[in-house]
C-alpha cells in the first residue's frame, strides 16, 4: 500500500485535511497558551446580573468564523468537484460492474436452446419459488398452486371449478363454480383444443359441447379467449412459456400470501422466460 501516493485523489485529501488540522490546531493552541499568559481581566460585560455575578460577552472569534465559512466551501467543493462525484464512487463501481455482468450474460445466452431454458429456469426456480411452491413445484401439499397442473388440461378444469384468484386483472377475480364437473371437462377440452397453446384434449368428444358452454366464459375472456386486450388472463396463452411469464409480471395472491412482482428488476426477461419454460415442462412431465 502507498501511504503517500499523491495521484490518488483520496489520498491526496486526506493528506491535506491532516495537515489542515494539524496546523489549525497547532496555531489555536499556541494562541490560546500564549494569551493566557498575558491576557488581564477586562472586556465587555453583559447586562444580565445574577447575585451580584456579571459575566464576559463571548463574540464569536474572527478566526473562528473565517475557518468555518471555509470548511463550508470546502464541503460544497468536496461534494460537487471533488471526492466522490468526480473520483471513485462505490456507487458507480457496483452500477458499472452489474452493466458488465449484463452485457456478458446477454451475449452468452443470445439464443439459448430449449434445453439451456430449462437448466436455466430450474436454477431460478429453486432460488426465488421452491420456498412456496416445493422443490417439484407440487405446491406443497396444498399450501401453494401446484404448478404441475399450469399448462395441462387437468389445470383448466381445477380453475373452472375452483376458481382463480389473485391475478392483477381489471375484471377481477374469476368465481368458483362457473360449471359442474362434466360441463368444466368439456370447457377445458375446448379450450385446450381451439383456444390454448396445448392444441390437443384427451376428450375430442367433448369439444363441442364445451364450445357452448364457453359462452358463459366469453363475458369475461372474449368470444376469441384472449382476454379483450389484457381485462383478463389469455388463455390463448395458457400452455406455453408465455402464460406463466403474465404471472410473474403481474404478482399473485394465494393461501399462504402473496407472490411478488417480478418485473422489479431481480429477474430478467430472459430468466421470467426461462422460468416459464421450466414450469410449462412440469405439466408435461419433463
Amino acid at each position: 500500500m502507498q501511504w503517500f501516493n499523491l495521484e490518488d485523489n483520496v489520498n491526496l485529501l486526506a493528506l491535506i485535511g491532516a495537515l489542515a488540522i494539524f496546523a489549525l490546531t497547532a496555531f489555536v493552541t499556541g494562541k490560546y497558551v500564549k494569551q493566557m499568559k498575558i491576557a488581564k481581566e477586562g472586556g465587555e460585560l453583559d447586562e444580565y446580573v445574577w447575585d451580584g455575578i456579571g459575566e464576559y460577552k463571548n463574540p464569536l472569534p474572527l478566526g473562528w468564523a473565517i475557518v468555518y465559512a471555509l470548511v463550508i466551501v470546502w464541503a460544497l467543493w468536496y461534494m460537487l468537484a471533488g471526492y466522490p462525484l468526480n473520483s471513485y464512487s462505490q456507487i458507480g463501481e457496483y452500477n458499472e460492474e452489474v452493466a458488465a455482468a449484463n452485457a456478458k450474460f446477454e451475449k452468452r445466452f443470445a439464443n439459448p436452446d430449449i434445453k439451456t431454458l430449462h437448466a436455466m429456469g430450474e436454477s431460478v426456480f429453486l432460488v426465488q419459488c421452491s420456498a412456496c411452491h416445493g422443490i417439484t413445484g407440487d405446491g406443497i401439499g396444498g399450501k401453494a398452486a401446484d404448478l404441475a397442473l399450469w399448462g395441462s388440461e387437468e389445470g383448466i378444469v381445477d380453475a373452472i371449478l375452483k376458481g382463480s384468484k389473485g391475478l392483477d386483472y381489471p375484471m377481477g377475480e374469476m368465481p368458483a363454480g362457473m360449471a359442474d364437473e362434466e360441463g368444466a371437462k368439456a370447457i377445458a377440452a375446448y379450450i385446450a383444443k381451439e383456444i390454448s397453446g396445448i392444441k390437443k384434449t384427451k376428450n375430442e368428444n367433448l369439444v363441442a359441447s364445451g364450445k357452448e358452454l364457453f359462452a358463459a366464459c366469453a363475458a369475461c375472456h372474449g368470444e376469441d379467449g384472449k382476454g379483450m386486450e389484457g381485462m383478463s388472463p389469455d388463455l390463448s396463452k395458457y400452455g406455453t412459456a408465455s402464460f406463466v411469464e403474465d404471472v410473474l409480471q403481474r404478482g399473485k395472491k394465494g393461501d399462504i400470501g402473496a407472490m411478488p412482482k417480478f418485473n422489479d428488476g431481480r429477474l430478467n426477461a430472459l430468466q421470467q422466460k426461462a422460468v416459464g419454460e421450466y414450469v410449462i415442462s412440469l405439466s408435461k412431465g419433463e
